[in-house]
């Protein structure tokens, strides 16, 4: 019987992205959901990999299962990295991303593309039954486009211009997105760091 784990998220475009990554690993994906638990978790950490640590610790204490997270955010460089830990946040949790999103662009006005660089990064956490805790990164390097563009993204996707394809992450297919996104460096990472250490006996 395979191993089940419980990934730290509600986020349906997460979730999708997540059972993709992991859709090789020997492993059980549940989500918070699945697995019968709604925390009140308090990001109140100072960096992705902390906040990432605070979700996945909550989760395996109340499952009792090794437990995954991950914290990611949009990091704009003209904007001294805004809006970073706090993209879920930013501009208030009931804020729309598209509102969110013209309003970077609108923060962004007559900067030209040498100067609109920006990436997402992504921490992700492991905290397994015994307490050992693991974290990798991934980043996805881009700038911030002029309007949204493309439906198959979400969050800031629509205004994230990837020049190495000529998108945006909203305009990239599954499998271009998940090769290129930082959440899938990070969680390949993580598959890898586990099957390395023999964690997961087999997850690629």
């Amino acid at each position: 019987m395979r191993e089940k784990i419980v990934f730290a998220t509600g986020n349906a475009g997460k979730m999708r992205e997540i059972r993709m990554i992991l859709a090789d690993a020997d492993v059980e994906v549940l989500f918070m959901k699945d697995a019968g638990i709604d925390p009140d978790i308090v990001e109140n950490g100072s960096t992705f990999a902390e906040n990432a640590l605070i979700k996945a610790r909550a989760c395996a204490k109340l499952t009792g299962m090794m437990a995954l997270a991950d914290d990611s955010g949009l990091v704009v460089d003209y904007l001294n990295g805004e809006p970073g830990i706090y993209s879920a946040r930013y501009m208030g949790e009931n804020t729309s991303y598209h509102i969110k999103n013209h309003n970077l662009i609108e923060r962004l006005d007559g900067v030209p593309d040498e100067k609109r660089m920006a990436r997402f990064v992504c921490a992700i956490a492991a905290v397994l039954p015994d307490g050992t805790e693991l974290v990798t990164e991934g980043t996805m390097e881009g700038r911030i486009g002029y309007e949204e563009k493309g439906e198959n993204g979400f969050g800031f996707d629509p205004v994230f211009y990837v020049p190495e394809y000529g998108l945006t992450s909203a305009q990239m297919d599954a499998e271009q997105k998940n090769a290129a996104s930082h959440r899938g460096k990070a969680l390949r990472k993580m598959k890898q760091t586990l099957y390395e250490t023999g964690i997961w006996k087999a997850c690629i």
